[in-house]
């Protein structure tokens, strides 16, 4: 922990936080992990057999988090913002190689969020086969609802831009549901309080175009809403 009297050649960045329902504290963020592919048909629509391996995880910066009701640029270095509404994880207790049994323990609790992509990016560098962080970790990209304390919604999630329905899926179709992802990352990092894990999109996945909004929902949760100007 940096000693409280350590000088910096410039200040530090304020911490990143995330609103929680019905309190004023506020949940501070700290890695974002993003499952890939962990929805059977938006596997297909992507091109991939969805029971061909284990969940895989790519990462976004802390500082892409976005609020709920937000209004941002179009970003740069795209023509295809695309959305991917997720069930986002927010851990609250740290763990590693947690087995499957005790992993939402490490849970504090659950919001509604929004994978936003560079589509056009992400598959020019699929096709070079390089890493595809610039089409997922940049600027504005991770939208997070307010977060919901206590056990696991059921029911499902739904993703609309502007009039029309794009994303609808029970969560329940989920390859790996939320024990076995937590779990499984817990043998890679060690997971600590103020990560976030956002669990992957269903099928459906489709552009956001300049004024249009963007609202993902999930039964029980506070939407992710963001506006793209």
């Amino acid at each position: 922990m940096t000693d409280p009297m350590t000088a910096f050649v410039f200040p530090p960045p304020a911490p990143v936080s995330v609103a929680i329902e019905g309190r004023a504290e506020r949940f501070p963020v700290r890695r974002i992990f993003c499952v890939g592919r962990n929805y059977a048909e938006h596997a297909r629509e992507m091109g991939h057999d969805p029971d061909a391996e284990p969940p895989f995880f790519f990462s976004k910066p802390a500082d892409a988090v976005v609020e709920s009701g937000a209004r941002i640029p179009y970003p740069s270095a795209t023509t295809e913002l695309h959305h991917e509404a997720e069930l986002v994880v927010a851990i609250g207790r740290a763990g590693v190689e947690v087995a499957e049994a005790d992993a939402l323990s490490l849970v504090f609790g659950y919001a509604a969020g929004n994978d936003l992509t560079r589509r056009d990016l992400q598959a020019a560098a699929k096709a070079a086969r390089r890493p595809w962080d610039m089409s997922k970790g940049f600027d504005q990209s991770a939208v997070i609802g307010a977060i919901r304390p206590g056990a696991a919604p059921m029911g499902r999630i739904r993703c609309q831009v502007g009039d029309k329905v794009t994303q609808d899926a029970a969560l329940a179709e989920m390859i790996w549901p939320v024990a076995g992802i937590i779990a499984h990352l817990s043998r890679l990092v060690a997971l600590a309080p103020g990560d976030l894990i956002m669990t992957g999109t269903p099928a459906g996945v489709g552009p956001i175009a300049r004024g249009e909004t963007c609202v993902v929902e999930v039964d029980g949760l506070a939407p992710a809403a963001v506006t793209i100007l």
